[in-house]
């Protein structure tokens, strides 16, 4: 299903602020939410790269206090 390049895909993420790809003609899985962008993956996943720098999960950096 991921494996297609040339498939629209939606950004999402979760409550702890980590994102993934999902295709774009299927609802989100639960626990996820679109974040506005959508495209081809390779889009998409620049997206991603550009946005979550710091991929420890928000209940992590909170406790660490950063």
């Amino acid at each position: 299903m991921f494996d297609d390049d040339d498939r629209r895909y939606v950004v999402v993420r979760n409550d702890e602020e980590q994102y993934s790809i999902w295709p774009e003609n299927r609802p989100a899985p639960l626990g996820w939410e679109s974040v506005g962008v959508a495209g081809r993956k390779a889009e998409c996943l620049a997206h991603i790269e550009r946005v979550w720098t710091d991929l420890r999960p928000r209940s992590l950096r909170e406790r660490m206090g950063s």
